[in-house]
Order: structure tokens, then sequence, then C-alpha cells
């Protein structure tokens, strides 16, 4: 009871920080506040809430090059560190949380609702509606993308955490791999609110165990937290040009996830959406990142697994366990935002039309797509037959997130400076700048091109040219009826 008055008197706190929009859902009351708060934590942060796992890992290990020696870590770790924590806050916090989230299409988001905003106001200039069709239509065929891979890699990623407890179990992984990518997908039909009643007291206990996992390190260690200090980060780039690119397209594993925060909002809501990551989801990220930070100063030999080096021993089994649920979970991010993309989409008329099926009395974003939930489950069953680990699929994962990061970017930037006419002279430079960090993570993640980032660039092709096929002949088909009709 004390955890749960907690909860609602900071998340009234926090909401004294958020702009109310003035067409906010009408079903977001004070009654329901914290069930649509609780069940977003079980369906929208799942993806960028398990990066701890892996991400400041990864990067730090692509800061040296090859070079297998430990030796002192803390200049590339307080480097690093402090590129995650300004990902975090620019990318994430300022970006879609503060600034996008506010261009909702009545309640939705997603790249489809900037789509359908700025088409309101120029869907009459044939040049410019093709233009924003086309960036639309792009962003979402790369999300697509997205909610192939990211599902494929977080079950693989789970359940080849196994070896940790006996290697023998390592020739299991794919069946049971297939076993449960066949059972999250056999839950969609109940909707995405009661999969959140499940989901999200996991996910609420998932973050609070980050959080206390990094508290212990942190109060240990506090200088960490020079990494503040975003010079820190720049400086190490500057002084490291020659894997600057494989750092950069590594630190973006800390980030992805953040376009799911969007393109959810029509399940939840803007504020329940904002108030679960400024209250516990970002946070805690901070923390986990942090602690390990300061573990990897403390000892270097930590980094074979900084995350499960963070856990006392008695606590490691059962840390392991919540982190196999943590990145099964983190594929329902995806896989509802596809769902509300190809809603959209179908209302927009760029895809054939399907069945919709609403599974909310109370809100209107909560919808299931029974033709897409069986595609992207043969689309992941397949990638998991073929690829067989979650390595093979590493290089794949980023060049659909960052892309679709972009476009989001350009779409709202357009949006709010010249359709709601935000102040051009402090916005214009702020969504510059917001593009720039989006492209130089994109080019980074394009090196992998033939590592494996040709995958998600195949499959947003292939959606691109169904959509872009679909818009056309559908405008034929109206220009020919309407030629041989009658005039009023």
């Amino acid at each position: 009871m004390r955890f749960t008055k907690f909860l609602h008197r900071y998340s009234r706190i926090s909401s004294r920080f958020i702009h109310m929009s003035s067409h906010e859902n009408s079903s977001e009351t004070k009654n329901n506040a914290f069930y649509l708060l609780i069940g977003a934590l079980g369906v929208v942060f799942g993806d960028i809430g398990t990066s701890p796992l892996y991400a400041l890992k990864v990067a730090v290990e692509a800061s040296r090059g090859g070079n297998t020696q430990v030796g002192t870590l803390e200049p590339a770790v307080l480097g690093i560190l402090s590129l995650i924590a300004w990902s975090l806050m620019i990318v994430v916090t300022l970006k879609y949380v503060m600034i996008i989230m506010r261009a909702d299409n009545k309640g939705e988001g997603g790249v489809f609702s900037l789509t359908a905003l700025v088409l309101q106001k120029y869907g009459n200039h044939k040049k410019a509606k093709w233009l924003v069709t086309i960036a639309g239509t792009l962003g979402a065929s790369l999300f697509f993308g997205d909610s192939l891979i990211t599902p494929a890699i977080s079950v693989l990623s789970a359940v080849e955490g196994l070896n940790v407890i006996s290697p023998d179990l390592n020739q299991y992984v794919i069946y049971i791999a297939l076993f449960l990518i066949a059972s999250l997908f056999a839950v969609e039909r109940f909707g995405t609110g009661k999969v959140g009643v499940v989901f999200g007291p996991i996910m609420l206990v998932w973050f609070l165990a980050l959080g206390l996992l990094g508290i212990k390190e942190v109060i240990a260690n506090p200088s960490v937290f020079i990494a503040l200090n975003p010079w820190v980060g720049f400086n190490f780039l500057l002084n490291h040009q020659l894997v600057a690119i494989a750092i950069l397209g590594s630190v973006v594993l800390a980030v992805t996830g953040g376009e799911a925060l969007y393109a959810d909002m029509g399940h939840f809501g803007r504020q329940p959406i904002q108030r679960a990551w400024l209250v516990i989801v970002f946070p805690c990220l901070l923390l986990n990142y942090f602690g390990q930070a300061a573990l990897l100063i403390r000892d270097p030999s930590a980094l074979d697994n900084p995350f499960y080096r963070l856990c006392p021993s008695w606590g490691l089994v059962p840390m392991i366990l919540l982190a196999f649920m943590a990145t099964i979970i983190a594929s329902q991010a995806v896989i509802s935002g596809a769902f509300s993309i190809a809603n959209q989409a179908i209302q927009l008329g760029y895809i054939p039309r399907l069945r919709i099926k609403h599974t909310s009395s109370h809100e209107i974003g909560q919808v299931y797509v029974s033709k897409i939930n069986i595609l992207l489950f043969l689309g992941v069953v397949l990638l998991v037959i073929t690829f067989k680990n979650s390595d093979s699929l590493a290089s794949a994962y980023g060049i659909s997130v960052t892309g679709a990061m972009a476009i989001d970017t350009l779409l709202a930037g357009f949006y709010m400076v010249k359709i709601r006419d935000w102040n051009p002279t402090i916005f214009v430079p702020i969504f510059v700048g917001l593009f720039a960090i989006d492209i130089a993570f994109l080019a980074a993640n394009m090196f992998k091109f033939f590592e494996g980032g040709w995958l998600p660039i195949v499959v947003a092709t292939f959606v691109l040219i169904i959509m872009v096929s679909w818009i056309n002949g559908r405008d034929r088909l109206l220009a020919a009826r309407w030629s041989n009709s009658v005039p009023l």
C-alpha cells in the first residue's frame, strides 16, 4: 500500500512538469491512471528497459578496437556512460517524451499520425503529398522491419541465458525460443490492456531491480557522476576517431525502443507513458548504467558481464530468470506498435483493408490485427530458425530503428514549426540538432550492412513496395471512377 501511494504521489508531481494537451483522452481519469501507468510499463518499455543487459558492455568492447587486454577502463567507461546518459536525455526524454508525443492525431501516435497531420494541411499539393507519403511509408516500413527483428533477438538472448546455468541446455535453445515466441503471439488477441496487466507488474519489479542493483556501486563510487558533463562523451569520441563509428553503433542500443513510446501512444494515452518514463523507467535505467560504470572502474575484469556482476551471489539465479521474462516482454512494445501502425495505414488507405479488433471499451487505440500478428509470427519464426542465435542477429539490429527515428524527427519538425507555428528561432535549431544525432546513429549502423544490416532494409523495401503500389493503384482507380461519373 505504501509503494502504491508512493507511485500515485510522484505521478502527480511529475504531471506538473508535463504540459496538458487540449484534446486529452476522456477515458484517462484518476480511477484508471495508475492502471494505465502499470499497463504502459508492461507493453511500452520492455525494449528500452532491457538495454542495460548489453549496451554498456558492447560499447566499451567496441571502444577497445579488438584489444583483449583488460587494463584500466575508466576513460572509456566514463566517456561511453556520458554518451549513453545524454542519448537517453536527448533522443528519448527531450525528443520523444517532451516534443514528438505532443503531435498526436486524436490520441494516436506513430509515423502515420505525423503523416496524416501534415497531409491535412498539404494534402492538396501533389508534390508535397507524395514526399510526405513516401516519408511516412518508409518510416512505417522500417518500423515493421524492427517488429520482426526485436522479438527474435529478444527471445533468443533471453533463452541463451540458460547457458549461464548449464551449458548442456544450449541444444534446447531453439526449441524453447520457438515455444516462447508462439506463446507471446498467442496472447496478443487478448489486447494490450490485458497483456499489460500481466506484464506490467513484472516490468515494475524489473525496473526497481535495475535501480537497486546500481545504487550500491554508485554510492561506493560517486565520481561516475562526472559523466553527466556532455563534454566527457564528446571529447572521448574526438580522441577515439578510429573506432568512433563502432562506439556510436553500440551506444544506439541504449535508445532502441524509444520510437515505440510514440507508436504505442494510442494504447495507453500520452500522460501514462510520460509519467512512467519520468518517474520509474528513466531514473532506474540511469542508476543501473551508472552502477555498471562504477563497477567497471573498480573491477575491470567485470567487463565479461557487468550487468550480472552487479548482482550478489544469492540473487544471480532470480535475476537471470527475471531477465528472461523482461527480454521476452520487450517484444511487446514493437508488436503492439505494429498493430497501431497497421490500423492507421488502413485508415489512410495505404494497405488493403484488414479486420481490426478493438480490445478495450475505454481506449480507442487498443487494437489487435490478426493478419499482422500471423505475418509477424511467421517472420520471427523464420528469423530464429535461420540465424539460430542472437549474435548473428545483432548486426541487423539498429538500422531500422535509427532510420525510423530520423523520419519521425523530420516529419515532427515540419509539423511543429510549419503547422503548429512553434517559434522557428528556437525550435528549428533544436530539430536540426536532433536530426543530426539521428543521422549520426544511422550512419554508424549502416557500416553493419554486409554483416546482417541488409535484413531490415530488405524487409522495409518489401513493405514499402506493397504500400506504394497500393496507394498508386488506389489513386488511379479513384481517378478513373470520377472521370466516368456524372457531375451532380
